[in-house]
C-alpha cells in the first residue's frame, strides 16, 4: 500500500457515468492503479500493476476535479481500496465535491464516502463489513449461476441499498434476456447497462 499522500493514477477524465445508480450524471473519474482481484473478463487489466502508473499528490488529483467544475468524483480501479483514501476524500469534501467509490469490497474500507458502489467478484471474496456499508450493490452477470451469487450478497447489504444486475459486456446478447426475466420475477433488482459504451464515451 502506497502512502496516502500520493496515489498511482492510470487515467482520469470528466465524463458521464454510464452505469448503476448515477447513470447519466456528469462525474470526474479517477482510475487508480493496482488490483489483486484478477477478474478474467476485466476490461482494464492494464490497471492491475500499480507500479506501472505515475503517482500524484492528493492536491494534484483534487485540482483536476476542481478545474473540470465537476461536483461528483468517482474513484475506481483497479481496486481502489488497496490504497488508503482518507486524505483524498477529505480533500475532495473540503473542495465541495461529492465522493463515490466503485469497489469489489475485497480490501478494508477507507475514506469518507457519499456513495459506495460494491461490485463483488468471485475471484476474491468480498469483506462482509464493507458489503454492509454499500449504498449500491452491482452484480455483473456472466452466466445463469451468477443470480445465486447476487442473492448471496443482497442478503448482506443494508435495507436502503440499491440493487443492480448488469450484463457482462461481451455476453450481453446472451444474458440480457435472463436479466429481464429475473428482474421481472424479482422486482427488488433493477437492470444496469453500460450506456457509456453505447454512447461511445469514456
Amino acid at each position: 500500500m502506497l502512502s496516502n499522500a500520493t496515489l498511482p493514477v492510470m487515467e482520469h477524465f470528466y465524463t458521464i457515468q454510464g452505469e448503476g445508480f448515477y447513470t447519466g450524471h456528469a462525474a470526474y473519474f479517477i482510475r487508480l492503479g493496482g488490483c489483486d482481484v484478477g477478474c478474467v473478463w476485466c476490461d482494464v487489466k492494464e490497471s492491475w500493476d500499480a507500479f506501472k502508473h505515475p503517482t500524484y499528490t492528493v492536491d494534484e488529483i483534487v485540482n483536476w476535479v476542481k478545474d473540470s467544475r465537476a461536483t461528483l468524483a468517482v474513484i475506481t480501479g483497479g481496486e481502489p481500496l488497496l490504497h488508503n483514501l482518507d486524505a483524498l476524500t477529505q480533500a475532495l469534501h473540503a473542495a465541495g465535491i461529492k465522493t463515490n467509490i466503485e469497489t469489489s469490497a475485497s480490501s478494508p474500507l477507507s475514506g469518507n464516502w457519499d456513495w459506495i458502489c460494491v461490485s463483488p467478484k468471485k475471484f476474491k471474496e468480498p469483506l462482509v463489513e464493507v458489503v454492509k456499508e454499500a449504498n449500491e450493490l452491482k452484480i455483473v452477470i456472466f452466466n445463469k449461476s451468477d443470480f445465486e451469487w447476487a442473492e448471496k450478497y443482497a442478503a448482506l447489504v443494508n435495507s436502503s441499498c440499491k440493487l443492480f444486475l448488469q450484463p457482462e459486456w461481451e455476453k450481453s446478447a446472451q444474458v440480457a434476456p435472463l436479466l429481464i426475466d429475473y428482474a421481472k420475477a424479482h422486482p427488488q433488482w433493477a437492470i444496469s447497462l453500460q450506456t457509456h459504451k453505447f454512447l461511445n464515451i469514456p
